[in-house]
C-alpha cells in the first residue's frame, strides 16, 4: 500500500468521525432551531468534511480511481467502531457480519 492510499484511509476515518459529531448533535435539543445547525459539532464535522475532500482530492492524482471508492466503504467499518466506543452502541451480529463482509471484500478487491 502507498501513502496516497493511506491517506485515504486516514481521510476516511475523519469522515466517520465527523458523522458522529453529526450524529451528537441531531440527539441534542436546541433551544432555538438556527442552533441546530449553528453549534461546535456540526461546523467542526463541516471543516473535517472539507479538508476530507481536499485530503482525498490530492490522494486520487496518485492512485487509481478503482480503488478510491473502495477504500471509501471502509467508513463504515469505522463507523461502527467509533459508534461502539464514543455513542456506546451495541454491535449487532448483522452488523458484525455485514463489516466482515466489506473488510473482505476489500482484502479481495486490492489483491
Amino acid at each position: 500500500m502507498n501513502k496516497y492510499m493511506l491517506l485515504l484511509y486516514i481521510g476516511t476515518f475523519f469522515t466517520a468521525f465527523s458523522q458522529l459529531l453529526l450524529k451528537q448533535s441531531a440527539n441534542r435539543s436546541y433551544r432555538h432551531p438556527v442552533f441546530e445547525y449553528l453549534n461546535w459539532r456540526v461546523i467542526t464535522a463541516y471543516i473535517i468534511f472539507s479538508g476530507v475532500l481536499l485530503l482525498n482530492t490530492y490522494a486520487l492524482t496518485q492512485v487509481d480511481m478503482k480503488y478510491g471508492s473502495i477504500i471509501d466503504t471502509f467508513s463504515y467499518v469505522f463507523v461502527m467502531i467509533l459508534s461502539c466506543l464514543i455513542l456506546k452502541e451495541k454491535f449487532t451480529k448483522g452488523k458484525v457480519i455485514g463489516n466482515l463482509l466489506i473488510i473482505a471484500g476489500i482484502i479481495l478487491y486490492q489483491m
